[in-house]
């Protein structure tokens, strides 16, 4: 009955699968009518976050679709990945069609994909994922955070972890610059809270005028301490904010911290190019899956007249992805209201979480944590199943 209504070509991207016919009346819709429509819609729906569908990767599934007067319809889901951003876009088609509100309402079950203890105060960690970057300067510590505020956004549970011991910038960039951690117990310290995210730096502990002269050792000694010796609370992720380079902190972080993933910043210039390239080749060689590239400074919209300049180069982190074989992850402009809110410890994303540069982050914060799950958890839909023949 319902078949006419939906597109049957599966494997099509989101902006094409679930689509809906806009001639149907929906005055002539009985609540089981308006239930089969967003059940099939939903089971039709394809994009790579759920390329077997949403059903694929739901384990509880339930539509009230005879809401009280003026109350929209309801539907609930259990997820293993924060997407409510997404869900909300098919939300705003559903409604569309049925001529009435629909609201998906997102429990989250995120998991760790593997398993790991940092003593006591790691046990309430989840996952950790480290940004990292070849080359500095090229945004890595504002796109962090900014992806830290777009998972929150999307109903996560998230910290942040500056490990750039010679240059902190978490501090600043969260409008925490004189704060200073606490601790309960005299033994582990308290993190600091910024609009609902959890963070913890060397910035919070040295004078931001100090220079810190430290060794290689010294350095990868106070990052495992500010890791380990942390009062974490319960963190769906715990996002690391890397030192650009390949030396002793990020091999420590990855022989001695049980990374889930890492994620790649650059921008599309050749040198911040090359030194990615760097940066995932450190990452496949300690055995740290390398989940995608983000390119920061992508393009220029010119504020009058919306021209796209690709300033320093273009589709350079495709072209890096595709040699890599890892994934583009997203693109984010150069944007001054991001420069301003970096300065000023600010966040587009907490001010405007519907915005365009907060639909840029979240779609991208969207894109690592399902493809964590997809490519990396046993209870992915992706993960080959192992028949044993007698």
């Amino acid at each position: 009955m319902f078949g006419k209504f939906f597109s049957n070509k599966s494997s099509q991207k989101t902006q094409d699968s679930g689509q809906i016919n806009a001639n149907v009346d929906a005055s002539d819709l009985t609540a089981t009518d308006k239930t089969q429509v967003i059940t099939e819609t939903l089971k039709d729906y394809r994009s790579e976050n759920f390329p077997q569908g949403i059903f694929a990767v739901s384990s509880h599934f339930h539509i009230n679709a005879i809401p009280k007067k003026n109350q929209a319809i309801s539907v609930d889901f259990i997820l293993p990945f924060p997407c409510q951003g997404e869900l909300d876009e098919i939300a705003v088609m559903l409604a569309d069609t049925l001529k009435q509100s629909v609201e998906f309402s997102v429990q989250l079950n995120v998991k760790a994909v593997r398993s790991f203890s940092l003593d006591d105060s790691g046990n309430n960690i989840k996952n950790i994922i480290a940004i990292a970057s070849g080359k500095g300067g090229v945004g890595k510590s504002t796109t962090t955070v900014n992806l830290a505020y777009a998972l929150i956004a999307e109903g996560a549970k998230v910290g942040i972890l500056d490990a750039d011991i010679y240059g902190p910038s978490i501090p600043t960039l969260l409008g925490l610059q004189n704060a200073k951690p606490s601790s309960t117990d005299g033994k582990l310290m308290t993190p600091l809270m910024a609009h609902g995210l959890s963070a913890m730096s060397i910035g919070f502990l040295v004078d931001e005028n100090d220079a810190t002269v430290w060794r290689g050792p010294m350095a990868s000694g106070a990052f495992n301490q500010l890791l380990t010796e942390t009062a974490w609370p319960e963190l769906d992720y715990l996002l690391i904010d890397m030192p650009p380079g390949t030396g002793d902190i990020q091999l420590t972080l990855a022989q001695k911290v049980p990374v889930a993933a890492a994620v790649i910043v650059t921008t599309p210039q050749d040198m911040a190019l090359i030194d990615a390239a760097k940066g995932i080749t450190m990452f496949d060689k300690v055995k740290v899956p390398v989940l995608g590239i983000i390119e920061n400074m992508s393009y220029h919209l010119c504020d009058n007249c919306g021209h796209k300049s690709h300033i320093f180069g273009e589709e350079g982190g495709l072209q890096m992805a595709k040699s890599k074989q890892t994934q583009l992850l997203g693109q984010l402009p150069l944007n001054m209201n991001i420069r301003q809110d970096a300065d000023f410890g600010q966040s587009d994303i907490i001010e405007n979480s519907t915005g365009d540069i907060a639909h840029l982050y979240r779609r991208i914060a969207r894109n690592i944590v399902g493809q964590l799950f997809l490519q990396l958890d046993n209870a992915s839909p992706l993960t080959p199943t192992v028949e044993i023949i007698d």
